[in-house]
């Protein structure tokens, strides 16, 4: 067996999953997508209550979509280790907290660093970058 130590990693590091319906618009079903979704991965917050959706710029990340069922009920990672994309152009500094972001082609579902000068925002960070090197993969605890 390999030695853990020996790889740094927080996949799953206290991992807390929590069920959600979708808003089946930003987040939708498909059969034949990994996880049931081509949203699988990214990073969610509210739209309604127990209702989640991709996350836009300056909102509270919820956690990250796991996977999506055919009923429209998603399981969602709301804490601990994980990787969440990094938006297009975003700050991502080491440490810091986060919100949502808009990926390249204003695409929902992204993450970056909070803006402390926007006090809207302080309200709603979350968790914090632990790594940034991959900006594709951002190690993100929540």
């Amino acid at each position: 067996m390999a030695d853990p130590r020996l790889e740094v990693g927080f996949d799953e590091i206290g991992a807390v999953l929590a069920s959600f319906k979708i808003d089946n618009s930003t987040i939708t079903y498909s059969a034949t997508a990994s996880g049931g979704s081509s949203q699988v991965g990214l990073a969610v917050t509210l739209s309604a209550a127990d209702t989640v959706k991709l996350a836009e710029d300056g909102e509270a990340v919820v956690g990250k979509l796991v996977k999506v069922e055919s009923d429209n009920v998603a399981v969602v990672q709301i804490a601990g280790g994980m990787h969440l994309p990094g938006g297009a152009s975003a700050s991502l500094t080491l440490g810091k907290k986060i919100v949502g972001a808009l990926g390249a082609g204003n695409a929902k579902g992204y993450i970056r660093e909070v803006a402390t000068a926007t006090a809207a925002e302080l309200g709603l960070m979350r968790g914090f970058i632990v790594d940034a090197g991959t900006t594709t993969e951002v190690w993100v605890i929540l």
